[in-house]
This record gives C-alpha cells, structure tokens and sequence, in this order.
C-alpha cells in the first residue's frame, strides 16, 4: 500500500552498491541504436552510457543523502542477469509457447533462466516479442518502397507485453509469465491493479508503478500514451472479430492475468458460418449434458477453470443459444441444445 501510494512510482529506487559495472553494455547498446532510430536529433545519443542512464532514470544521485547508484529501473532493465538475481531473487521472467504441439509434447519453446542470455527485462521483452507475433496476420502493403507489415494487433500485443512490466510490483515474489497456446495468449505478472476495471477498459487514466521503465519503453515507441493502451488493445481485436481480452485480478495470489483471445467471436462476427466451439466450450457442454443440475463451483472443481473463465464461457454459451438455465439458481437446472 505504501509503494502503491507512491506518485513518483516504484522504480525510482537507488541500489546502494550497484554501479555501472552491473550494467550489461551490449543490451545497453542494443536499446541505444532503437533510441537513436525512433530519436535520431536527440541530445542524449551524445552521451557516455552514464550520462545517458542518467537522463533516462536508470541511473541517480541523491545530493541530500550523498549516495549514486543504479535504479531499480536501471537495473532490471539493462542490468547483468546474476547482479539482478542477486538483488531481486523474488522475481523470475518466463515464456512457455504451447502453440503447434505434436504429440505428447510439453511445449514447443521456452525461455528462461538457462544462462545464455542476460536476465534483464528489455531483453526478455525483445526476445520474447517476435515469438508471440510470429503468427499474427501480415497483409502484404506498401508505404512508398518500403513494406509496412506492423499491424494493429502487432502493436497491440507489444503494448499488453510493456503494460504487463510497467504495471508489475516487481517486489513482490512472483514471474513475469508469458504463455502462447494456439487460440490464446496469456500474460501474467504480480500486483494488483491500480485502477478499477471498469476505468482500465475504458481508458484515459493511467498509473505505472514504474514510470522510468514505462518512459524507457516509450523512447522506443513501445507503449501508447497515458491512459490509451488498453482502449488500442481492444480497438485492435475488435477490428478482427476477436473475443474481447479479458483481464483479471487475482487477489489470493497477488497477480494480475490479461488473456488475448484468437477465436473469432460470432456475437460481433459479421460472417453468418455455423457456430464453431473450443474444446473448452465443448468439454463444459458435456459437462453440463451430463450433470443438469451442475454448478459453476462444481464444474471449477471438475475442471480446473478459473471462476472468472468459467462465467465468461457459460455466459458466451447462453448467448449463442446452445446453453439454457431453467428454473432459479437453486432449483433450476441446465438445458444443452445443438
């Protein structure tokens, strides 16, 4: 409560004791050719590494405490991988792809702490990123000579991966999580929400815990103006018909999961096809032919779904017409028709 109760955000933190010999200089330079190519008349690409840290917000000094160092930005983003698992133990970065399985495989990639790549957030985010936007639709256009194939929901998925960092409580214990299935991607990371749901969805209020790192990402071009993010998020699923993301609160376990849906949803699908169901949908349809006077509970139990994923579905079910309650919800039972 006292972090979140922090204006200036959390990242601003000086780290006693890490210098800019904690900073990896090959990710450093890496963000620093993006920040010239999005900047290229900026007076800080002049700068040494530390001026330019320094500028940026990974880098402070304290004149009234007299102590220099790192911030927790500085660090975590361009940082070694073995200074920031030495200093931030509670957290871990991890990407699963289960998309394209064969077999009884477990997942088809991963990405984690295996020591052939430095831990640092901005190249979880960069390496991460093309994975998840590999199979996204690329219509072929051209901008003069050049071919533009960054779409909509390109930019979309790159805004739900900086929104995930930049609203972390990176001290909590916790993962920086990124799973890809083939109908869905999910993206988990530790913290509450700031801001009521119902204003996040909306859009044009925005509260970063960690306000260096979200301006870091924004001198790239990753991460939209204040309060638009999420409102970019649902214009660029609604655009394709998609099913709406969904966003949760996770209070029990002190995490927040945001759910990209690539099924097309035939509420908002303007192509008359036959209903086509998830295997999820499926499996809940059988559940409930088989137990009429099933509950969500029971069927949470019986499962393995979330309350919040269970509701969605069996409210999407009821809305295309295959699902029916009849009676209360006490007395009542279940209907499953075609």
């Amino acid at each position: 409560m006292l972090r979140d109760a922090n204006d200036a955000g959390n990242d601003r933190l000086i780290l006693e004791n890490y210098t800019m010999d904690d900073i990896d200089i090959p990710t450093l330079e890496s963000y620093r050719i993006m920040f010239k190519t999005d900047n290229p008349d900026h007076v800080w690409n002049n700068l040494g590494h530390k001026e330019f840290l320094l500028q940026l917000g990974g880098y402070a000094i304290d004149r009234k405490e007299r102590i220099e160092g790192l911030t927790m930005a500085g660090l975590l983003m361009f940082g070694k991988g073995l200074p920031i698992r030495d200093r931030f133990d509670n957290l871990r970065m991890d990407y699963i792809d289960k998309s394209h399985l064969i077999g009884e495989q477990r997942y088809s990639d991963r990405l984690t702490y295996d020591g052939r790549w430095e831990n640092n957030l901005y190249n979880f985010v960069r390496m991460v990123l093309p994975k998840l936007t590999i199979d996204l639709p690329r219509p072929f256009q051209m901008e003069g000579m050049i071919r533009k194939d960054d779409t909509l929901q390109h930019k979309a998925v790159r805004e739900a991966v900086t929104n995930m960092i930049i609203h972390s409580d990176l001290m909590l214990n916790g993962i920086l999580r990124i799973e890809k299935y083939d109908d869905r991607i999910v993206l988990t990371n530790p913290g509450l929400l700031k801001l009521p749901l119902e204003q996040i969805y909306q859009g044009g209020e925005s509260k970063a815990r960690n306000q260096r790192m979200q301006n870091m990402f924004r001198m790239i071009g990753y991460g939209e103006n204040l309060g638009s993010g999420f409102p970019l998020i649902l214009n660029a699923w609604n655009e394709k018909h998609w099913i709406k993301p969904e966003l949760i609160e996770q209070p029990e376990l002190m995490q927040v999961k945001l759910t990209l849906f690539f099924e097309n949803d035939p509420i908002n699908d303007p192509i008359n096809d036959p209903i086509k169901l998830t295997e999820r949908q499926s499996m809940i349809l059988q559940n409930f032919r088989e137990d009429k006077t099933l509950t969500k509970e029971s069927l949470c139990m019986k499962t393995g779904l979330s309350d919040a994923t269970a509701k969605r579905e069996i409210a999407y079910l009821k809305r295309i017409g295959v699902l029916k309650r009849i009676g209360s919800k006490k007395n009542g039972y279940w209907v499953v028709g075609k």
